[in-house]
């Protein structure tokens, strides 16, 4: 492991971050075995300080992170790991370990993650009396055309001028074009990787 510095408890830093949102999701600890089986498996591993032992994520909750990529540091004493994050990445039930605010900024990518994930959960676990469920429920046809209707509805706001009717015809266009990308099982980070091609 010449790549990677361990500090004098023969543990890094290891950060894991949803790899479509971009949200971090938890910090904790590896040491070589659990960087090395890391790599080998797809699957997070680290080192618990408090029992001593290495854990795979997800091993007793069913909570695994699938590894999509593995970052160092430009000190090579800390790893980033991008995930996919099933269920839970803390053990109080929150998508993320970092849920208490100090100081809160703009949610910006974090929010269409999280409700790229809700609209998902509502494809997959219908609810009744949900408009998204209703939405997968009429297919296709009908969520084409309310994309098509919001995108028309905030081109009329923006001739308008006011910010506020802006605003909130954006966020619908927002929604229902995360609808349209989960009917068609379309990725986020599929859109995000054309674009980048693209620049």
């Amino acid at each position: 492991m010449e790549e990677l510095k361990f500090d004098g408890r023969g543990l890094v830093c290891a950060i894991a971050q949803d790899y479509e949102s971009g949200e971090v999701l938890m910090q904790a600890y590896m040491n070589e075995e659990a960087y090395r089986l890391t790599l080998e498996t797809g699957y997070a591993h680290y080192w618990s300080r408090s029992r001593q032992k290495l854990w795979k994520k997800g091993e007793e909750s069913g909570h695994l992170q699938r590894v999509r990529g593995v970052y160092l540091d430009c000190d090579r004493d800390c790893v980033l790991l991008k995930v996919e994050q099933t269920g839970a990445a803390c053990h109080t039930g929150n998508y993320s370990c970092f849920f208490t605010p100090v100081r809160e900024c703009g949610a910006g990518a974090e929010m269409l993650g999280e409700l790229q994930r809700i609209v998902e959960d509502r494809r997959d676990h219908p609810a009744e009396g949900s408009y998204t469920t209703y939405l997968f429920e009429k297919g296709v046809d009908k969520i084409a055309k309310k994309a098509g209707e919001e995108a028309v509805e905030l081109a009329i706001a923006a001739k308008g001028g006011k910010r506020e009717e802006i605003v909130g015809e954006c966020a619908d266009l927002f929604y229902h074009v995360l609808v349209l990308l989960a009917d068609a099982d379309i990725k986020l980070s599929d859109v995000c990787t054309e674009l980048k091609d693209r620049h």
